[in-house]
Order: C-alpha cells, then structure tokens, then sequence
C-alpha cells in the first residue's frame, strides 16, 4: 500500500503558485499562461519520487494521458467547438438574440435578456461566446431605455452562466461528465432540476427590479428561424440520449448546409468555420492532457489517497462527501479563474471520492460544475467578468451586485445536498 505523502500534491501547489502568483503580482491573473504553468507542475511531478525510472514516470503519464475518457473528452471538445463555429458562422446567433428582442414585452426586457442569455449558452455551450454576442445589444438597451447598464450586463452574465454549466456541448459539462465516467443525459437531469429553482428566482427578481421601467423598440431586429433550428437539433437530440458525436456531426452538417443555403457562407469557407470554432478549444485539450499526466504522477505518489484520507478524517458518509467535492470545485475555480481547468483538475480526485463514499457519479458532476460555476460567475477577475466589462465600459464590480444566478445557484446546490436523498 502507497504511504500518504504531502510532497506528491506538489505540482498541484506549483500550478496555483505560478497562476495566481504572477496574477496578483502583475495585476493581470492571465499573465501566466495556464498551459506554461501546467507543464512546469508536469515537470515539477518527473523529478519527484527518485524510485521510479524516468522513462517509468512516462509509462505512468502516458497512461493517464491515453484513458478513454480523457481522448473522448477532448475528441468532444474538438467536435463541440467546430459545431459552435460553424453554426455561429452560419447566423445561428445572430437570428436567436433577433428572434428573443422581437417577441418579448418591452417591460420583460432585462428578465428577457436573462432568458435569451440563457438559450443562447445553452445552445453554444460558452459563456465567453453569449456575452461576446449579448453584451453590445443590453448596452445598446441600457442606453436606448433608461435601465441601469449594470443590472442589464448583469442579467447578461447570469445567462451566459446558465448554459455554460448545463449547456451538453459546454466544455465544463464534457470535461465533469467525461471525469466521472456518467452519462451527459443523466448529469443534464440531476442538474436542471438543481439550478431551475435558481433560474426562477432570478427572473422574478430582475421583473421586480425593473417592473416600472419599459420602452418601446425604434429598431427592426431580423431573422431566420431556419438558423436557429442547428441549435435545437443538437439540443434535442442530447437530450433524448443520442451519441454525444453523431448529434454534433449531425449540428454541423446541418449547420454548413443552412449556411451555404442563405449565403453565409461558401463550403470551402464553412470548413473555415470548423476549424477556428476546433482552434478555440485547442488549449483546453492540450491542458486536459497534461492533467491527467500531473494526476497519474500524484496518484502513484499516493497524493489522492492523501486527499482522501483527509477528507475521510473530516467529513461523516456521502453528504460531507458532496460538500467536500464542492468546496475543491470551488477552492480550485478561484485559485484559476477558469471553471474548466477547474473542473479539469478537481474531477479524477472527486471521482475517488464519490467512489469511497458511494456518490452517484451523475450528483458528482453536477456538483462539480455547479460550484466550479458559482465562482466563475463572481470572479472580478474571471474572464467572463471582464469581458463583459470591457465591452461596455463598466468595471466588475458594478456588475457583481446583480449577478443573483450565480449565487442562488450556489445555494439551490447546497440545499440539494442537504435534503436530496441519495440512491441507496
């Protein structure tokens, strides 16, 4: 049996050491590129443990790289993204905000803009992607109507949040669903019914907040309901449990032969299209990869045994369990700013936990997410955050007061390990 040893979570130390370090340190927490820091803390982990062979310690990581759910993870990833950038290419975004402004009541308009966030992440499955395409048109609003631009960027992000954690092409929800070894179906389920309490509460709020105000649209939005059919294929056909690929390749088909039909594109531009949409996720695999090697390693060493011991010292049956998988989902997010690495790093060592504790996998993944989620919706220095800051000339912290999904999703997930029994 391995001996627990503190130094083998050293390359996880060094990773956040680097990260946040130089973050803080320059004012700028994406200074430190997250792939340099990895393959530094991958590094860190070769020269551990003098027992074992270099060429041993590359049977181990090659190992861990070369685990079926880590290949299929990023093979979704590369597929996933090509979807995302050819139907986007293809006007899928652009007639589903139109579509969403041209059939909501002016008074509705900020729960509206939640609501229309809310598809549109869904569908993409990026939160960086809805707040790039919503952002200017809730500025445009604020100004055109009078509503407070903070609570309009606010209902933005809160939107943007919901899909990125429930969303089935979301790279959050592949890389927890591919971790713990479920079924994206069944983790979509266990995790709707989680947030939708969260998502209710926050349209009533935003209605209440912004009742007395309304305007009357001086403007034509255009679209094509025909576009928008790419996303909703994809989204059903997950749903009702189809192969994760086959739904995507069948998305982007669908979506090259609407683009060529309405002029958006030429085919050879559509695979264009597909690979800058592959490009965007291009980093996250390589850094899944490189995880799972760092894990491999710290796993020999006797790292996770550690980690599990420690919570077993800590916590009493499955939901001190669940609380302890949400609060190294969460303790990770914030460390990185970044909910998929988070989710990335965190997973192997939950899927240890939930199997010592007998967590069903599906209620690890959607915990995992969730609070993964929690913190990147109120990160200031998140990207999501600063994107949607800079792109209307507000800071972070203007926005945080509005941003009630993120933390009434947190609550609705606490509450759900309280009281939601598990299987026995």
């Amino acid at each position: 049996m391995k001996k627990n040893r503190g130094l083998a979570l050293l390359p996880f130390i060094v990773f956040i050491v680097l990260f946040a370090g130089v973050g803080i340190i320059s004012g700028d927490f994406y200074g430190m590129p997250a792939l340099v820091a990895f393959v530094t803390a991958l590094f860190v982990g070769m020269l551990q443990n003098s027992s074992l062979s270099f060429n041993e310690k590359l049977v181990i990581i090659s190992k861990g790289a070369g685990d079926v759910n880590i290949i299929t993870m990023v093979l979704i990833f590369l597929v996933a993204g090509a979807f995302s950038g050819v139907v986007s290419a293809a006007g899928g975004v652009a007639s589903t905000v139109n579509f969403g402004l041209s059939i909501i009541p002016s008074h509705f308009m900020v729960v509206g803009i939640f609501l229309i966030g809310c598809f549109i992440s869904i569908s993409m499955g990026t939160s960086m992607g809805t707040i790039a395409a919503l952002a200017p048109i809730a500025a445009g609003i604020s100004q055109q109507a009078g509503f407070p631009m903070a609570i309009c960027i606010g209902a933005v992000v809160c939107g943007a949040m919901f899909g990125d954690n429930l969303s089935m092409i979301s790279d959050t929800t592949i890389a927890a669903v591919r971790t713990q070894g479920c079924e994206m179906k069944d983790k979509f389920k266990q995790n709707f019914f989680i947030v939708l309490p969260a998502a209710i509460l926050t349209v009533i709020i935003f209605y209440i907040r912004t009742m007395d105000l309304s305007y009357e649209l001086n403007q034509t939005y255009d679209y094509n309901l025909i576009q928008i059919i790419p996303y909703l294929v994809v989204l059903i056909g997950a749903l009702i449990g189809l192969n994760v690929f086959l739904v995507l390749i069948g998305g982007i088909i669908l979506s090259v032969i609407v683009g060529i039909s309405y002029g958006s594109f030429t085919l050879i531009e559509s695979f264009k299209a597909i690979g800058n949409g592959m490009t965007g996720l291009f980093e996250i695999s390589i850094i899944s990869i490189i995880v799972a090697c760092i894990v491999s390693l710290i796993k020999e060493n006797g790292g996770i045994d550690l980690i599990i011991d420690l919570i077993k010292k800590r916590t009493r049956g499955k939901k001190g369990a669940e609380f302890g998988i949400a609060l190294l989902s969460l303790l990770i997010d914030i460390c990185t700013a970044n909910n998929t690495v988070a989710i990335v790093m965190a997973g192997p060592i939950a899927k240890e936990i939930g199997d010592e504790f007998g967590v069903e996998s599906k209620r690890v993944a959607s915990i995992l997410d969730i609070f993964a989620s929690v913190g990147q919706g109120l990160l200031p220095y998140g990207a999501q955050l600063l994107t949607a800051a800079a792109l209307v000339g507000i800071t972070p912290v203007d926005i945080i007061p509005n941003l009630y999904y993120p933390i009434l999703m947190g609550i609705s997930a606490i509450l759900f390990i309280i009281f939601r029994p598990q299987k026995q």
